[in-house]
């Protein structure tokens, strides 16, 4: 049975990819996508994600244009992580498809609403349409199935500030707003929380791009190389293929440039495996809050493991999982998905 997913993105490289796995795995049926406010501005979010469904051929999907600002605090984007308009190198042509006349946080309630107890919900991005949901909708943590976050950082480093993870130290407010009112889910709906501390180890590598092309039956042209030069791009037949190299070399540069390697740290990917399958990741139930009033440590994300606080848990937290099994997955997915979408005898050189 395909899972019906409400999918809230601040599109993004990795947020790209994760539309792109979910648009290729037959068990994701996605019910809506909202834009948040990022990695680069709503605006541009929303047309990334609508000019993604074209490139995919998808069928109409609704997109709906999320607040442009946090809750509480003035909007900071990466462009230097993302590129100019979030999606690295690549270029897309720009979408006729409508954007919804509904807001996200108003789809968010309505999908929820459509179908208590079977829609997932999937944030890569920060979290204030979901927080805003909640204003309209107290009960959406009962109505949904189940919530999975990218987002946090415990046992490990921040990658925004040395405490804080990018998405909640975007709009912390609304991350602390989803967490406390998703305490009153029920213990087996717990949201799940894939924070920094697993996802970087889900590293991409030129190899895993070389192999995607080779499911896709297209030549592996220019596949990123850490000798070339920067800015290099690709001119593979494979639409689907041509823009993820396009979108992953950018990544890799930004991932060298900070002392991480020639690789890039698939955040969001995982997540939306996560989504469809828990059972990728090995899970450790926390009462997870956020911090916000302090001098050093704003945004950041805390778990009670041992239940100090008194609070019963309100997260399950990824702890462990295999990166090679997950990366098999993806790029068969989207491996063959881009060659069933463009099939070799017709793709396009451009």
């Amino acid at each position: 049975m395909r899972q019906k997913i409400m999918v809230d993105v601040d599109t993004g490289i990795d947020d790209a990819l994760a539309l792109l796995y979910l648009l290729a795995d037959p068990r994701a049926d996605i019910a809506a996508i909202a834009s948040t406010a990022g990695n680069v501005p709503v605006e541009q979010v929303a047309a990334n994600n609508l000019a993604l469904l074209d490139l995919c051929r998808a069928p109409e999907i609704e997109v709906a244009l999320g607040a442009a600002q946090p809750l509480a605090i003035p909007l900071r984007t990466t462009e230097d992580t993302h590129g100019p308009q979030g999606i690295g190198y690549a270029e897309l042509p720009v979408s006729a498809r409508p954007l919804s006349p509904r807001s996200a946080a108003q789809v968010w309630v309505d999908v929820a609403r459509s179908a208590p107890g079977t829609v997932l919900g999937l944030c890569t991005g920060p979290l204030t349409n979901l927080a805003l949901a909640l204003e309209l909708e107290p009960a959406l943590p009962q109505l949904l199935r189940r919530l999975v976050i990218m987002g946090g950082a415990f046992q490990h480093p921040g990658n925004t500030t040395p405490a804080s993870e990018w998405n909640v130290h975007v709009d912390p407010e609304a991350a602390k707003v989803v967490f406390d009112a998703f305490s009153a889910a029920p213990p087996d709906r717990r949201p799940i929380v894939c924070a920094l501390d697993i996802t970087e180890t889900i590293e991409m590598v030129p190899d895993h791009l070389r192999r995607i092309a080779e499911y896709a039956c297209t030549e592996p042209d220019t596949i990123p190389d850490p000798g070339d030069p920067l800015g290099m791009r690709s001119a593979a037949t494979n639409p689907i293929v041509r823009f993820l190299i396009d979108a992953v070399r950018f990544y890799f540069e930004f991932h060298r440039q900070y002392g991480q390697g020639y690789l890039a740290h698939m955040h969001d990917p995982f997540a939306a495996a996560v989504a469809l399958d828990p059972a990728v990741a090995v899970l450790r139930p926390a009462t997870v809050d956020v911090e916000l009033a302090g001098t050093i440590t704003r945004a950041t994300t805390v778990a009670d493991w041992a239940g100090m606080w008194g609070r019963e848990p309100n997260a399950d937290i990824a702890v462990r999982t295999d990166p090679a099994a997950f990366f098999d997955q993806m790029i068969a997915r989207i491996g063959e998905f881009a060659a069933t979408v463009y099939p070799p005898a017709v793709q396009e050189v451009r």
